[in-house]
Formats: structure tokens, sequence, C-alpha cells
């Protein structure tokens, strides 16, 4: 199938020298595969997302030299497309609505000796799965994923292995405020707009495994997988829009993309003075590095 990938940011704030990396590697790969290249703005979590910070985002990125192949779609128009996966889900007993709170999953964790820490994934007890609660507005909506442990293979990590029931248990495909879970958003839209390959940080390994059950229960098709480095601040932790970095300056693109091809490992490229001549020389040199011709 002719290469389609995407870049898909979250307009909570700008993009920083985190998401460039993220987009600079995503462009990169779908060019060398002379491939199709996308930009979806998730913005499903509207509660955080700013209208005014999606459309900094899409001129930061066109400061870059990097506009969408196709026309930009947007999560917040696609309630839809969601419904109709949940439908589909529904009628495979699989789902259950919730009532509890994050604050109540951790006190029947805590009852079961589990300690809840903040970025560690902890698997939902199943408190609600038996409740026989209804699928309305006022509770979330879980999903039981397959029992058996899932293997994929990811272009830079490597086989992984994740056992989806016993690491994150049933999880949340409609919030309790009716807003869509992520999960559920980014495999459906991978799967209408048929994405072939996914390039993103390391970050969102942990997601892959969820995506791809949920992939095989809708009956749709399975990206390859590219999950690159992070950028990391002095202090270690990796840059996000929740601890401050700062957007990139779009005042010096060039400088900006030179930067972000040292956190992907591409410092032998040439100087550059334009934003074209920068991928005139990246482009290739990615090529090379994956064999891709």
């Amino acid at each position: 199938m002719p290469y389609r990938g995407r870049f898909a940011p979250s307009p909570t704030g700008l993009l920083h020298a985190g998401s460039l990396v993220a987009a600079l590697a995503s462009w990169l790969d779908a060019k060398a595969h002379e491939g199709t290249w996308l930009v979806r703005v998730e913005d499903v979590d509207q509660p955080r997302c700013s209208p005014a910070a999606a459309h900094a985002i899409l001129g930061q990125l066109a400061a870059c030299g990097m506009q969408s192949d196709e026309p930009v779609i947007w999560q917040s128009d696609r309630s839809s497309h969601y419904q109709q996966a949940l439908n589909a889900l529904a009628t495979q007993n699989t789902l259950y609505a919730c009532r509890c709170s994050r604050s109540t999953v951790a006190q029947n964790l805590a009852k079961l000796g589990i300690e809840v820490t903040r970025h560690q994934e902890t698997p939902y007890p199943g408190t609600c799965r038996h409740l026989g609660l209804p699928l309305t507005k006022g509770h979330a909506v879980r999903w039981r994923p397959p029992m058996q442990p899932l293997e994929w293979h990811d272009r830079r990590l490597g086989i992984q292995v994740q056992n989806v029931s016993e690491t994150v248990g049933d999880f949340v495909l409609k919030r309790q405020d009716g807003f869509w879970a992520y999960q559920l958003a980014v495999v459906v839209d991978d799967g209408l707009q048929g994405i072939t390959h996914v390039v993103r940080g390391e970050d969102l390994a942990d997601n892959t495994a969820r995506q791809i059950v949920l992939q095989q229960a809708l009956g749709l098709s399975t990206p390859v997988y590219w999950h690159g480095p992070l950028v990391k601040a002095a202090d270690g932790q990796k840059l996000s829009k929740q601890t401050g970095a700062a957007p990139i300056d779009c005042r010096r693109p060039v400088q900006q993309l030179q930067q972000a091809a040292k956190w992907l490992g591409l410092d032998v490229l040439p100087a550059a003075t334009t934003v074209q001549a920068f991928w005139s020389a990246a482009v290739p040199v990615w090529a090379q590095r994956f064999g891709i011709r």
C-alpha cells in the first residue's frame, strides 16, 4: 500500500522542541518513502484544547516547511465516526458503564495493595464491570480488552509484548463528561485516513498495544510503528507543555530544524541556509539510514 503517515498534535499549547522532533521524524519518514504526510488536530479533549493554539501550531509547521498533503482534519468534528465505532463494539458485549472517579479507582486499588503513582499505568480493578449501569451520559464507557498477551514490532524499539488486560485493564473509550477518549479517537481516525505508518515519540509506545487490540476488534488494519527518542530538559525530564517548555522560534526555522535533527541522530547533515535546503539534505540521509531507497 502507498505510504500514508501523519503528525497529530494536541493543541493544549504550542509546538516546543520535543514536539518538533516528532513532527520532523514523521515528515522525513513520509517523504523518504515518497508518501503522503497528513496533519490531524487531536482536539478531542476539548476542555484542555484551544482553537487558537491549533491554528498557531499549523503556522509553526508551515514556517518549518511542513504542510499537510491533504486537508487538515479536527477530531472535534468527528464525533459521529467515534459513535459508530462504539456502536460496533457494543455488539460484541465488551462495553460497560463505569461511575468510578480517579480517586475511587485509586482507593479501590489501594484496597488491593496496589499503589498508584503519577505517570505509571495501573490496571482498572473492574469495580463496575458487573453492575449493569446504563450507557448514558454521566457514566464513562469502558472496554474489556482480550486477556491474552499481544506482541508487536517497533521499527526502532524492536519486539514489544504487553498484556493489556493485566497492565491496563478495562480502559475508557468515552469519558463521564461525554467527551471521547484519545485511544478510541486515534484508532478510528488512523483507520479512516488509511494511515500505514505511525511515527511518534517514545512516550506513546505504551499506548500502542491498546490501539492494536482496538484495531483488531474494529476490523481495522494495523500501521507500522516507529517510536523516536524524547527531548529532555537539563533535569532529565521530558520536555512537555505541562512543564512549561518554550515554543519553537519560528523566526529561525532552519536552526530549529537542525537542532531537532541532532536529537534524531542526524548530525551529519551539511549546514543549510534555507528551509528547502535543509529538507533537500535531510530526506536522503533519513532514507539511507533506514534503507528506504
